[in-house]
């Protein structure tokens, strides 16, 4: 039972560490001159990166403030959960055990899910001045759908886990 515990603290940080880089990281959306995140465009000039805020006279500076929310919501919450797991495992009883940290982490999962998905449908829209058509998805974004699975599945292994001894 020691090893299924530390596997699942291990698989936890893991998360919490996937949610903070695909957070802050600026690879949402790359191409050979550019690069962009939820917070800012990076234009690649001839010696450094020009980077300019996304500000709010950008048609979508809604959906990009619901993606920021969310992306760090996400981020808290799986730190919460972390912390209640460590709580839960030491204060209450068997049967009740890791019943509030997977509900905590199945809505981190959520957040992530809507960040991403709003993401990846109106990220073109984001930068209606630059072409920004011939770029791909980022390791941000791919990094956030890997913190979406194991935020699911870390919440799954607590539900699992709550009838064990």
């Amino acid at each position: 039972m020691l090893v299924v515990l530390a596997f699942i603290i291990i698989f936890h940080i893991t998360s919490i560490a996937l949610l903070f880089i695909a957070t802050i990281d600026n690879a949402w959306w790359v191409g050979n001159d550019f690069y962009v995140d939820i917070w800012k465009t990076c234009l690649n000039a001839t010696t450094r990166a020009v980077c300019t805020e996304i500000g709010s006279s950008n048609n979508s500076f809604q959906a990009i403030q619901t993606i920021q929310a969310t992306m760090i919501l996400a981020t808290i919450l799986c730190c919460i959960g972390l912390l209640s797991f460590v709580l839960q495992l030491f204060r209450l009883k068997q049967g009740e055990r890791f019943v509030f940290t997977a509900i905590i982490q199945f809505l981190s999962c959520l957040c992530v899910m809507i960040a991403a998905s709003i993401y990846s449908s109106m990220h073109e829209e984001f930068h209606p001045k630059l072409n920004l058509k011939d770029g791909t998805f980022g390791y941000s974004f791919i990094l956030a759908w890997i913190a979406f699975a194991f935020t699911l599945i870390n919440s799954i292994m607590y539900l699992i886990l709550r009838k064990r001894k």
